[in-house]
């Protein structure tokens, strides 16, 4: 019997080397030293990371981004090469790099430093949008939204559905024109934190209800209180999995590559959710954002 080829995601965003500090009690404070039990130095960024999940999970995914010729980027181009994600639509270019994320983790929390570079615009953009294998464009931070505001509806205009997490960036994310930006997104995958700083809601339930007039399908993510979903108007809930939490680092977006994979085979919002929860159970017991630390 014959498997049917999933259709490709084409996932896009900045590209960082992420320094992943654990083993801390808590976290620094200025003029004082702290010591980490371990570090991980991993490729990391939203888009990659979600498309290393998507990967894994068995959807084929391509990564659209910009990377430097620095050290840093070097090191992090070699371990994506073993991720199994698509590459060919990577624009190499100096002042793409080098981004670099420090992430200090503290039991299920995380605080996080990071330097932008350059723009986020690839030059490779449509080449990827025209690729023929592709079906959905994930858009891994509205950072890069902004940047490219004519970008939903250049992959809209390709056929393709698209899918955003807002991602956090205090720069951006309380602008009243903020939703209006978005038009045109099909699956919408804030935090909590990101939803409440849109909507003024911090009630789960009612965030995610402000934000469903907005976008046809939400996923919010409530770390380790589960998370819910909205569609067609109506809401649900699911509780996280009680596993052992190595590191929390790119958890949502292993959740986002779940549920997008899931929400592409057109199961039920509960089963979109569910696989969402599960692909980042798994991301959060092991160290660094992708699937095998990759």
């Amino acid at each position: 019997m014959m498997t049917r080829e999933k259709a490709a995601v084409i996932s896009i965003g900045r590209i960082y080397c992420d320094l992943i500090f654990t083993g801390l009690e808590e976290l620094p404070v200025l003029g004082r030293e702290l010591f980490a039990g371990d570090l991980e130095i991993a490729a990391g960024g939203g888009a990659y990371i979600a498309a290393a999940h998507l990967t894994d999970i068995g959807r084929p995914a391509a990564l659209l981004a910009r990377l430097g010729n620095d050290a840093l980027s070097s090191i992090i181009g070699e371990k994506m090469k073993d991720s199994g994600v698509e590459l060919q639509f990577i624009d190499h270019s100096p002042d793409a790099g080098p981004q670099v994320t420090v992430a200090a983790v503290v039991g299920q929390d995380r605080a996080f430093l990071t330097r932008r570079a350059g723009s986020a615009l690839p030059s490779t953009l449509d080449d990827a949008l025209a690729w023929k294998e592709a079906r959905h464009l994930h858009i891994a931070e509205f950072a890069t939204l902004h940047e490219i505001p004519d970008l939903v509806s250049r992959a809209k205009d390709k056929g393709m559905s698209v899918s955003l997490d807002p991602s956090w960036d205090a720069s951006l994310i309380y602008d009243d024109g903020f939703l209006n930006s978005c038009a045109g997104v099909d699956v919408f995958l804030p935090n909590l934190e990101e939803a409440t700083a849109i909507t003024s809601h911090e009630a789960p339930d009612a965030a995610i209800r402000k934000l469903s007039e907005a976008f046809p399908t939400v996923a919010l993510k409530v770390g380790g209180a589960g998370a819910w979903i909205s569609s067609d108007g109506s809401i649900w809930h699911a509780p996280a999995h009680d596993v052992d939490v190595v590191d929390t680092t790119g958890a949502g977006d292993a959740f986002n590559a779940g549920l997008i994979d899931a929400w592409l085979e057109q199961l039920d919002p509960k089963r979109c959710l569910e696989a969402g929860i599960t692909a980042g159970s798994r991301s959060v017991q092991v160290r660094g954002g992708g699937p095998r630390s990759s």
